[in-house]
């Protein structure tokens, strides 16, 4: 690879053990995909996963005196306000410890403490065309797709090496070439809701390896939508990058987005592919008793928690709901009233938190339900499991107790 002085001073150790460090996974990761030099990043967000070789990496850069020059917002852990203090099940000892410690070291490397995996929606969200380093499964397609910036798909310790050294190796979705799409996918489904986009993103298998290029969507889509389309296509297939015809920045019609080229393939996406996804991947209670309810993976937007109050207010639920949202959300859900309607009907609303955390420790071997795919496969891992269905079913399932 071509450096800079900088770059190369860098790498020397000019700027410290810890940057040097950084800058030296860098180069092994350009060298790996052929990369001829660095690029500058404006923005950054670590997908810390407050586990054990996320923690150690990140304190062996604190260590070496690592310290971020582009600040980046970070994923959830947990919040340790909540399952140490006003939780009726705390977090274990040792489980708060860990997250601590994961706090004390991105602090120290100089992150923005956002503890949200969707700051591409409001607090770090790049304009079009700008090269930055994004982990988070959600996060990459959605600023490639949705914002058009330039993003690869980094994992949490490339992420945090970017916003060290302030730049990234130039290949894949950084160069034009490789943003056009190569499959052709016609959605003849029913998209009624921001549910369905959860199904159609997973719709990996089918849609197989490449850039989907959608057509037959509606010609207006939400932002949670959109979210929900890139966190599910990113959990199904590992996609980077997708585009909607008519839609997104950099597919204005299906030949500019697929580059002028026939695709290598095309896919038709019926109401049966999300149906039969739905049925499949659920784990169903039985006679359709689930035990709670869990939104947020990823984290709700403040317009959704006001969705669930409308829905339960002067109600009471009959089982627990956990609202996972950012900081943020919380906050202006505090000051608008929604947390009051929320708590009173027996719904939490929670910042700064993951469903794939220990902080769930008492849900092991329940059976909850969720919108969303995503948080209903994480969590198997932990004992916990999942019936999927549509937002307004979830709801009326904690009020019950039961999917009617």
């Amino acid at each position: 690879m071509i450096l800079n002085d900088e770059q190369k001073a860098m790498l020397d150790g000019k700027y410290g053990e810890g940057a040097a460090y950084a800058m030296k996974i860098q180069v092994g990761i350009g060298e790996c995909f052929d990369a001829p030099r660095m690029v500058p990043i404006k923005r950054a967000h670590v997908a810390l996963s407050n586990q054990a070789g996320d923690l150690w990496f990140a304190e062996k850069l604190v260590k070496a005196g690592a310290k971020c020059r582009v600040a980046p917002t970070v994923n959830p852990g947990f919040c340790l306000g909540h399952f140490t203090g006003e939780c009726a099940h705390p977090v274990d000892g040792p489980s708060a410890e860990h997250m601590q410690r994961t706090d004390n070291a991105y602090r120290t490397l100089g992150a923005v403490l956002s503890y949200n995996c969707t700051p591409y929606i409001a607090t770090n969200v790049p304009n079009f065309g700008e090269v930055c380093a994004f982990s988070e499964s959600s996060a990459t397609p959605y600023v490639n797709a949705v914002w058009g910036a330039r993003s690869n798909r980094e994992s949490a310790n490339s992420a945090l090496c970017a916003a060290i050294t302030g730049c990234v190796p130039e290949y894949g979705l950084l160069l034009d070439e490789n943003r056009k799409g190569d499959i052709l996918v016609h959605v003849e489904a029913n998209m009624k809701s921001d549910y369905e986009y959860h199904l159609l993103g997973m719709m990996g298998d089918k849609i197989g390896e490449g850039i989907p290029v959608f057509t037959g969507l509606p010609k207006v889509i939400t932002p949670e939508a959109l979210r929900n389309l890139g966190a599910q296509l990113n959990t199904s297939g590992a996609y980077g990058m997708y585009h909607i015809v008519g839609f997104t920045p950099e597919a204005p019609t299906k030949e500019v987005a697929l580059g002028g080229k026939a695709p290598k393939r095309e896919v038709v996406i019926t109401d049966k592919d999300l149906k039969e996804f739905e049925e499949k991947f659920s784990d169903e209670a039985h006679d359709g008793k689930v035990d709670f309810a869990m939104f947020g993976c990823p984290h709700f937007t403040l317009e959704e928690a006001m969705y669930i109050a409308k829905h339960i207010e002067g109600k009471q639920l009959a089982i627990p709901m956990y609202i996972l949202v950012s900081s943020h959300a919380r906050q202006m859900a505090d000051r608008m009233g929604i947390t009051d309607i929320l708590t009173a009907a027996g719904a939490e609303i929670i910042p700064d938190t993951c469903p794939d955390q220990p902080c769930w420790h008492y849900l092991k071997g329940k059976v909850g339900i969720t919108e969303s795919p995503k948080c209903a496969y994480y969590p198997r891992r932990r004992g916990i499991n999942f019936m999927i269905r549509d937002l307004d079913t979830c709801i009326e399932a904690a009020l019950t107790g039961e999917v009617k």
